[in-house]
């Protein structure tokens, strides 16, 4: 498969698992009993105007989502996991790797006088597993279905009209 289309293939699952995460939202807020809000953080980082940030931070959630569904597509094939599995691991992984940056949130972002603090927030730390986990079941799930033709398409070996295989697509599905 043209690694380009599983990328793209990747792009979509992240953006539409980017969605259901910002959607949810003010359900684990309720849940959490904690006002932690990825829409709002990055939105305030662009502008703290109530009539932008919103639409600012929606894009920008949904850009990031399309961008670790791309990466996490052209991955995912090289991983010992399913797709969901590997969504899941992937995320919760990214999401514990990243965690302690939010002390540069607390500091340094914008509008850190308007948002809950974040470093030592155990209620943030537990709503931010809770968001990456539901992202990564919504991108395994999608990035699978989606790339599920293209990757039986890869492991087939090719055969040429001649009876012999085709050792230029052979030599590129085997690297």
């Amino acid at each position: 498969m043209m690694p380009s289309r599983r990328r793209s293939n990747g792009a979509l699952a992240g953006a539409a698992a980017a969605a259901v995460w910002a959607l949810q939202q003010p359900l684990d807020k309720r849940a959490f009993r904690c006002d932690y809000d990825d829409v709002e953080l990055l939105g305030k980082a662009v502008s703290t105007d109530d009539r932008v940030w919103p639409a600012a931070g929606a894009a920008l959630h949904i850009q990031n989502g399309m961008a670790f569904g791309a990466v996490f597509a052209r991955v995912r094939p090289r991983l010992p996991l399913n797709g969901v599995l590997a969504g899941v691991t992937a995320a919760v992984v990214e999401h514990v790797a990243l965690w302690p940056l939010v002390t540069l949130t607390d500091r340094l972002h914008p509008a850190r006088d308007e948002l809950p603090r974040l470093a030592g927030n155990r209620r943030a730390w537990w709503q931010a597993l809770w968001r990456h986990a539901l992202f990564g079941l919504v991108l395994g799930v999608l990035e699978q279905r989606l790339n599920a033709a293209e990757d039986e398409r890869d492991h087939v070996i090719p055969v040429d009209s001649n009876g012999h295989g085709d050792i230029e697509r052979a030599a590129v599905a085997s690297g």
